[in-house]
């Protein structure tokens, strides 16, 4: 003998965030600065400085093209 169990199955309907209705969005007043441990400033400071080094390097390369240093002999 088998039973048949009848259910209601529930419609999940997508919407895209464009034609969706807007939603209120947090406020930053208040918040403050957030603590960092020394191993986190340390950490941060280092990768600064490793992106100001690489986009000095990337600053000569590009001027290296374009000719501003003269011509370099090939070794």
């Amino acid at each position: 003998m088998t039973t048949i169990n009848n259910h209601v199955e529930e419609a999940f309907y997508v919407i895209h965030p464009l034609n969706d209705t807007p939603e209120q969005k947090r406020s930053v007043e208040g918040l403050g600065y957030i603590h960092m441990s020394k191993s986190v400033r340390a950490s941060l400071i280092v990768l600064r400085c490793y992106l100001i080094g690489i986009l000095v390097l990337a600053l000569y390369r590009l001027l290296d093209l374009i000719g501003l240093f003269g011509h370099h002999a090939a070794k």
